[in-house]
């Protein structure tokens, strides 16, 4: 069986290398803008929704190589998948790589379990969530989003309520 560190490091690094849907689109119906001011990442997430099914999105910025990475991953998760599907994917991903996701249990993560190590890497998390929180902040047509607390999408770094 494949070693999952050298897994998450090969897919990081194909992914910073040729990310997927990086630019803009011209007909984005949605759009929000990312920061995470400790290290500096910074992106645009645009989308466009057919009905409540997201037909297009991608995504541009400065960012290091975890962001860049999880952002290429998460356009590609959700595109084709209803609002709701994607509003489910950010709770689960962002609670994966913060700990809190059984993955045992069933889930919707899919290939971007690679990230599920993320968890031991806290300075890396803000990171790896903030595609997650300015797709959020899309969805939902607030215009931005931070890893800073704060802000609209703060509910949902801190992860699924603890039960």
């Amino acid at each position: 069986m494949a070693d999952p560190r050298a897994l998450y490091q090969e897919v990081i690094l194909d992914h910073n290398k040729k990310p997927r849907n990086f630019g803009s689109i011209a007909h984005a119906s949605h759009h929000a803008t990312g920061h995470n001011p400790l290290c500096g990442d910074h992106i645009e997430v645009s989308l466009h929704l057919g009905g409540d099914t997201i037909d297009d999105i991608a995504f541009e910025g400065e960012s290091c190589a975890i962001c860049k990475a999880s952002a290429s991953m998460m356009t590609v998760a959700v595109k084709g998948k209803t609002n709701s599907e994607a509003e489910r994917l950010i709770e689960e991903f962002i609670a994966m790589t913060t700990g809190k996701l059984d993955m045992n249990s069933p889930n919707t993560v899919g290939r971007l379990k690679v990230f599920a190590g993320i968890a031991e890497l806290p300075v890396r998390v803000k990171c790896a969530v903030l595609p997650w929180h300015t797709l959020h902040a899309a969805l939902n047509a607030t215009g931005s989003a931070s890893t800073e607390s704060g802000t609209a999408s703060e509910t949902l770094l801190a992860g699924p309520a603890d039960s």
